[in-house]
């Protein structure tokens, strides 16, 4: 790493190859789940660059600046599972699916990287399997212990995992939600999972997928977590070459449109379905293969920028208050590149690992939602827009009050 803790990576991720090309370019940012106490208000917070770049070789994109993981994740981590309903309802279903769909018997041994606050982990316990979880935040790890799941405080890598075997058995199911697009030794991960996975066992990832973000102009899912926006055709190559065929494929709805992609080993016991190449072909016609397609996704990007700033500091000049909903790292993303950072007077979250902090950058206090029933402001703009319909559900008696929602993506609108 370099002194300003991050370097710049010139070679692809999956394929290595060298023929990377700049197709995005967004405001830098502070890490996005960097939330900061009130005395830290008055200190600048670090930047790091936001650029997209786009593979010639094997069409994957990625971020071409990498942050120092021990910035990202040992410190000041605030993201937990287990506050989103709607997320802790798909992993109770994808533990249930996984269990019957592929015979998972009990005792067998499960493990998750990345596994957070061990949520996807409890469901399989409550199932009868053995659990592990791997995860490298320190008070996170904490969390899943204290609710009984055995948690490595560790980075996955493949230098552990023999030892992992060793101690804990080898593998039926290794699973990771939305952790794999975090890890810049991606190649040394997969490595790590097949000295740990049993001869006929299935490695599961969710993951967001590109072509979700591409449709949607969903760009604020940009951010330094996320080192790569995974599409079916290059992933489907780069487990090939490491030795695993994909199976199957599938695309889910959380996180704002995710693909779970599952493998085994080659010559495993499971035929590949019908499902990987039928959405390679959607990708193909989509455009996922060509750089043009990202150029002209930047320029939709600021399409939307346009309106979502247009409409929210018209309400601003016509002195309605406007809170947000929700502090995601994506939201540090839009209010950034969409220069938004002084036109919230507040921002509520359900995770109180972030409430009384202040946001990254901008330093937007954070409060409990039940800020928005005492401070009544105009609008809220639901910045966790991926759960907008369960979060206004929720909150139907904001509403009702006279209150009204801004839904800022993948189009901005007022909800009446």
């Amino acid at each position: 790493m370099t002194v300003d803790g991050y370097y710049f990576r010139d070679r692809c991720r999956l394929c290595d190859g060298n023929d990377l090309t700049r197709v995005i370019e967004l405001t830098p940012t502070p890490p996005g789940n960097h939330f900061v106490e009130a005395h830290e208000c008055d200190e600048p917070q670090q930047a790091y660059p936001l650029e997209l770049y786009f593979c010639r070789d094997c069409a994957h994109v990625q971020l071409g600046h990498v942050v120092d993981p021990e910035i990202l994740y040992r410190r000041n981590y605030s993201y937990v599972s287990a506050t989103s309903p709607v997320f802790v309802e798909h992993l109770r279903q994808y533990a249930h699916h996984m269990k019957q769909e592929f015979d998972i018997p009990e005792g067998a041994l499960v493990v998750d990287i990345g596994s957070n606050d061990g949520t996807a982990l409890s469901f399989f316990k409550e199932a009868g399997c053995r659990v592990v979880g791997v995860d490298p935040a320190t008070e996170i790890a904490q969390i899943a212990r204290e609710r009984g799941i055995d948690t490595v405080c560790e980075f996955f890598a493949a230098r552990h995992a023999r030892k992992w075997r060793d101690a804990y058995g080898s593998a039926k199911l290794i699973t990771s939600h939305n952790a794999c697009a975090h890890i810049d030794d991606l190649r040394g991960v997969v490595e790590g999972v097949k000295h740990w996975l049993a001869d006929d066992g299935l490695f599961v990832i969710e993951v967001g997928y590109l072509l979700d973000v591409y449709e949607n102009a969903w760009f604020d899912t940009i951010y330094h977590e996320h080192l790569d926006y995974h599409s079916l055709a290059p992933l489907t190559a780069f487990f090939s070459s490491l030795e695993l065929d994909v199976i199957d494929v599938q695309r889910i709805s959380p996180q704002g449109g995710s693909i779970r992609v599952i493998t085994q080993r080659k010559d495993g016991p499971y035929q590949v379905r019908s499902s990987v190449s039928e959405l390679m072909e959607v990708e193909k016609q989509a455009g996922l293969d060509r750089e043009e397609s990202f150029v002209a996704f930047g320029q939709r990007i600021e399409g939307v920028k346009l309106d979502l700033c247009k409409l929210v500091n018209g309400l601003k000049a016509e002195g309605k208050s406007i809170a947000g909903y929700g502090a995601p790292t994506k939201a540090t993303t839009l209010l950034t590149h969409f220069e938004l950072g002084s036109v919230l007077d507040f921002i509520v979250d359900d995770n109180p690992l972030k409430q009384n902090l202040f946001s990254p950058g901008h330093h937007i206090p954070v409060l409990p939602s039940e800020a928005i029933y005492e401070q009544h402001p105009d609008f809220v703009v639901v910045l966790a827009w991926n759960f907008a319909e369960s979060i206004m559900q929720q909150h139907q008696r904001y509403h009702d009050q006279g209150g009204k929602f801004i839904v800022p993506m993948p189009e901005p609108r007022i909800v009446n």
